[in-house]
């Protein structure tokens, strides 16, 4: 069974880092393409960090582009998203699926991943002085 466990989320102050896990089981992450993905409040569920299974290549949004670093461990079967300068848009809850949206890759198309089925519980990120 696909499951997801988010964690290393919490309060940080503008310009704070956070570094995000997201332990996959179930599945060999090896294998995946594997994205972040962030809902703040009363947003979609939107792509914003995705690593392939080859080179690894990354992808970024806009928004966190120069901020964010997406890694994978798949000996852990683990990825991870490291935060720094934080700022306040990026407070939500934040999530691993085994998808990419083609936003990230093309710079079109869907921004989301509304057919993904195994979403796990989240973390929370709130940004905030």
């Amino acid at each position: 069974q696909v499951q997801w466990v988010e964690s290393g989320g919490g309060l940080v102050q503008p310009g704070g880092s956070l570094r995000l896990s997201c332990l996959a089981s179930g599945f060999k992450l090896e294998y995946y393409t594997i994205g972040w993905f962030r809902q703040g409040p009363g947003q979609e569920r939107e792509g914003i960090a995705c690593i392939n299974s080859g080179a690894p290549d990354t992808y970024y949004g806009d928004s966190v582009k120069g901020r964010f670093v997406i890694s994978r461990d798949n000996a852990q079967n683990t990825a991870y998203l490291q935060m720094n300068n934080l700022k306040p848009d990026d407070t939500g809850v934040y999530y691993c699926a085994a998808d990419c949206p083609p936003a990230l890759v093309w710079g079109t198309g869907r921004r989301g991943a509304p057919d993904y089925e195994f979403w796990g519980q989240g973390t929370q990120v709130t940004v905030s002085s």
